[in-house]
């Protein structure tokens, strides 16, 4: 399965994501790509976007993209405050459906 981190986001917090295949919006040369564009760049390589943009889903039709999301809802998008997110996103990983956002908070 493979998972793309937003740009905002810590690339280190894919570390956490054991025994997935994680890249970084920056890693595939999309920094600065709108969200609807991205979503339609990242449905074509990845199964799971993830992102703390807690707008997302009332921004975009997600049901039109064929990948799924998480949205992170922690303190900041420090690396700190996200790691304690991260066995819950493996856990959810697996039960994402593409075109629906699964909310993962403290």
């Amino acid at each position: 399965m493979r998972l793309l981190l937003d740009e905002c986001i810590d690339r280190r917090f894919a570390r956490e994501l054991v025994g997935y295949e994680v890249n970084t919006v920056p890693q595939m040369g999309w920094a600065g790509i709108k969200n609807g564009q991205l979503l339609a760049l990242a449905a074509q390589e990845f199964d799971v976007f993830i992102t703390v943009d807690r707008n997302l889903s009332f921004e975009q039709n997600l049901p039109q993209f064929e990948i799924a999301v998480i949205v992170l809802q922690a303190y900041s998008n420090r690396l700190a405050d996200l790691k304690p997110l991260a066995p819950l996103v493996m856990v959810q990983v697996n039960m994402a459906l593409k075109g629906q956002a699964i909310i993962i908070h403290v």
